[in-house]
């Protein structure tokens, strides 16, 4: 077999020993940076899913005569660590802090999605175009998989606008 150039290198910031010298390991290398980046959605998806789930267990805690006239318990609630009524003549704000256990949580699924998004950032620093190209791929399929969601038309849309993503990576 005919040795590629783009293809004779070392990923050395993974593992010291992890080379490409085959057209099947560049594949499967391909292949795991698609995979890390839809995972990557996968978990930006997963902490706007449990920032919901907590909301909605807020929700159900109060009293039906509160939770009727302020906050809805849609699944269309901002993200956030505070969350306010959506603005009416009738409703005052009301804001919720998640207890130290959830706010555990979400710091976790904070430090996983930061860890996931670094190691693709340095995946990036690599500067081999095939696998920029399976970044971008995996951006695609995991944003159109993880990502599709419905509005809250009522809103305008501002519950999309408050999505929080990492500064450097998305």
């Amino acid at each position: 077999m005919l040795p590629i150039p783009m293809l004779t290198s070392a990923i050395g910031f993974l593992s010291s020993s992890w080379h490409i010298t085959s057209k099947g390991m560049f594949a499967g290398s391909c292949i795991g940076v698609i995979l890390l980046v839809l995972s990557l959605e996968f978990l930006r998806r997963v902490g706007k899913e449990y920032d919901r789930y907590i909301i909605n267990q807020y929700n159900k805690s109060l009293p039906a005569a509160t939770t009727s006239s302020s906050v809805s318990s849609s699944n269309h609630v901002p993200k956030g660590p505070s969350v306010s009524a959506a603005p009416s003549c009738n409703t005052i704000a009301k804001r919720f802090r998640p207890s130290v256990t959830q706010q555990a949580v979400r710091a976790l699924l904070h430090m996983v999605q930061f860890a996931v998004a670094y190691f693709i950032m340095l995946l990036a620093m690599y500067y081999n175009g095939y696998i920029i190209i399976c970044i971008f791929i995996g951006a695609f399929l995991g944003f159109f998989a993880f990502g599709w969601e419905s509005f809250a038309v009522g809103l305008g849309g501002s519950d999309r606008l408050q999505e929080q993503v990492t500064v450097c990576c998305g």
